[in-house]
């Protein structure tokens, strides 16, 4: 009896971890696309009372359009994103992610829909530089690129991870922390909406691309949402969005 509950077991376990990620013709045939994204990161995605939208939101919905597609949203924090594409959660992750080669041995990218890097914020305006983060104490989000590009500044004092980026942003304000290191669009809309918080932008201390991903080996679903993107980059409603959100192309050249 044991031998025979054992191989229930074995066969159940099996069944849970040979979960398979949904193929771009189940999604067309039931025409909703699952997107995970985390919601807490604007200007990209964000609640604006209990609406989500954001720059990747938006470009996220006209993607799908051009798929035929209509977009099931799923918010979820950063660090559960892309852990739950293996777990066949959703079928898609849109929320600012860098293309890292750590990450790629995980997912699938698509092609990426902005470039962008890590910005260097203080309140002292004499902390500018990666250079310059030298003996201090720096916020990052967890799980980000920003905190591995950070983390190669062997000359700073601690590192600090937050679980969001507005707690790494409190960090800085309420002077807990020396820098604050994140994308260098937020860092500018954050400086420009909160005039008179001191807040001081310094020099990037990466460059990264920033893409979509899908569950690793679903090539057919990232090259079609590849497309799809291709396809408002070319009709000019990227380009609109794109001046709405940071007045500039921000696409890849």
């Amino acid at each position: 009896m044991k031998f025979f509950k054992f191989i229930a077991s074995t066969l159940a376990l099996c069944a849970v971890f040979s979960v398979q990620a949904r193929s771009l013709d189940e999604i067309k045939k039931g025409g909703k696309i699952m997107v995970a994204t985390e919601g807490q990161f604007a200007p990209f995605n964000y609640f604006k009372g209990t609406t989500l939208t954001g720059f990747e939101v938006e470009v996220a919905e006209l993607a799908a359009k051009k798929m035929g597609l209509k977009i099931e949203w799923k918010t979820i924090g950063f660090d559960a994103l892309l852990t739950g594409l293996k777990q066949d959660r959703w079928d898609l992750v849109i929320a600012s992610h860098g293309v890292t080669e750590e990450r790629a041995k995980a997912v699938t990218f698509t092609a990426p829909h902005y470039c962008s890097g890590g910005m260097v914020i203080a309140m002292d305006p004499a902390i500018r530089s990666a250079k310059d983060l030298g003996g201090k104490i720096v916020a990052v989000q967890t799980g980000t690129s920003y905190l591995e590009n950070v983390q190669k500044v062997t000359t700073i004092k601690e590192m600090k991870n937050f679980p969001t980026d507005v707690d790494a942003r409190s960090a800085l304000t309420s002077r807990r922390v020396d820098a604050w290191v994140t994308d260098r669009f937020v860092a500018k809309e954050v400086v420009a909406k909160n005039p008179k918080a001191g807040l001081q932008l310094g020099e990037m201390v990466f460059i990264e691309r920033i893409a979509s991903a899908v569950a690793k080996g679903n090539q057919p679903l990232a090259d079609a949402w590849s497309k799809a993107l291709a396809e408002t980059m070319a009709d000019g409603s990227y380009a609109a969005l794109s001046k709405k959100y940071f007045n500039e192309d921000v696409r890849c050249n």
